[in-house]
């Protein structure tokens, strides 16, 4: 855990016997950022160093392991859903071969800021709870790095963790 958030991380100080889900942000949490630019290919995908580090404890601790992710490069024409469905089948291969899991992915392409399922939106939140009716967001974390992050989050009752102060973003 402490690659993901820091030496002394939030999740270390706190009793985790509690928490049964977890929410990923995917850019700047499993993967680096990519500052004023998409994730458009696999070639261009890069796991951050904290991120391989936790996930084979993350898949043990958590009974379920679920992705939101805004993906606007999509809306914005910049690469198609199918490009960011490959992306995603081999997130999980590389993940799995790491000893962990995704239970699910869920992604928003949409530009519109007011669309439901973009975060700050709880769209993909209230989908995860319909796919998996035991989710309790009183019981589960969001961990992202963004403010929009926080929002979705604490809109529907999760602890939340930023990871914004932490060095995950890669300059092209």
């Amino acid at each position: 855990l402490s690659g993901l958030l820091g030496k002394t991380t939030a999740l270390q100080l706190m009793d985790l016997s509690r928490f049964k889900t977890l929410f990923l942000d995917r850019d700047g949490v499993i993967n680096t950022l990519l500052v004023d630019d998409y994730v458009k290919t696999w070639d261009e995908f890069e796991f951050t160093p904290a991120f391989k580090e936790t996930i084979p404890f993350f898949s043990q601790y958590f009974s379920r392991i679920l992705v939101v992710t805004n993906q606007r490069g999509v809306g914005r024409g910049l690469m198609s859903e199918q490009d960011l469905i490959d992306i995603h089948k081999r997130m999980i291969d590389e993940i799995e071969a790491m000893g962990g899991r995704i239970d699910r992915i869920y992604y928003c392409t949409a530009n519109d800021n007011s669309n439901p399922n973009r975060k700050p939106n709880i769209g993909m939140g209230l989908q995860a709870k319909k796919d998996f009716p035991d989710i309790d967001f009183e019981t589960s974390i969001m961990v992202g790095d963004s403010e929009s992050d926080m929002l979705f989050g604490k809109r529907l009752n999760m602890h939340t963790i930023s990871t914004k102060e932490f060095s995950l973003v890669r300059l092209k």
